[in-house]
């Protein structure tokens, strides 16, 4: 069997992977927002190492024609990252997390186009743009530094977290491209509008708006 039939089939257990709850209050948005705003010292350059991938990965699962096998799942998270170049020759990664790191750039993991979950927390991202990645199907981006939500275009993607960010307006979520969004987290931004939230599939949608103060 192939990787693409094993991904086609795969149904990810949200319960299984996220251990933690993801739940933070507006109190603890509130307590991460200024603690990020007074803390301005420069961190030193840290890339993720081949001693760091042995540690983090597991889960083996057969590759290609089910000859091979290959470590799917990994784990990096409080490692102080600031550079993931390494994962680029990760290819067979289907499960990532390297929350509560200092990234800046996620663009190596445009190469992982077998990826079905993605967890980058906690960092300092200012997007959350990735080439088109066929096959991811849940993504958080939360408690970074987003300022807009372009260059989101997985067409599986089901559930994306991007709570907790700089968000004002939502731009380029496009509903051709995103045909499977069922959940948009969008709690703890700047928000101004629900102008550019169009999208077929979606069920739950978490927001709340700048000058009004509602929910959704």
């Amino acid at each position: 069997m192939s990787d693409e039939d094993d991904l086609d089939d795969f149904e990810p257990d949200q319960d299984d992977l996220e251990k933690e709850d993801d739940e933070k209050d507006t109190e603890d948005w509130e307590d991460y927002r200024k603690e990020g705003e007074e803390y301005s010292e420069e961190w030193m350059p840290t890339l993720l190492t081949e001693d760091m991938m042995k540690e983090g990965l597991s889960l083996l699962c057969k590759t290609g024609n089910g000859l091979a096998h290959a470590y799917v799942k990994l784990e990096v998270k409080e490692r102080d990252l600031t550079d993931i170049s390494l994962l680029r020759s990760y290819i067979h990664l289907r499960y990532v997390d390297v929350s509560e790191n200092h990234l800046t750039d996620l663009s190596p993991l445009s190469h992982l186009t077998h990826l079905l979950w993605l967890k980058a927390d906690g960092n300092r991202l200012r997007s959350a743009r990735l080439n088109e990645l066929p096959y991811l199907q849940i993504a958080s981006f939360a408690y970074n530094q987003i300022t807009d939500t372009e260059g989101i275009s997985h067409p599986r993607l089901g559930s994306l977290d991007l709570k907790g960010n700089r968000i004002h307006l939502v731009t380029g979520l496009d509903p051709q491209k995103l045909i499977s969004l069922h959940t948009l987290e969008l709690r703890g931004n700047q928000l101004e509008s629900t102008l550019g939230i169009n999208l077929p599939k979606l069920k739950n949608l978490y927001l709340e708006i700048k000058d009004a103060g509602s929910r959704a």
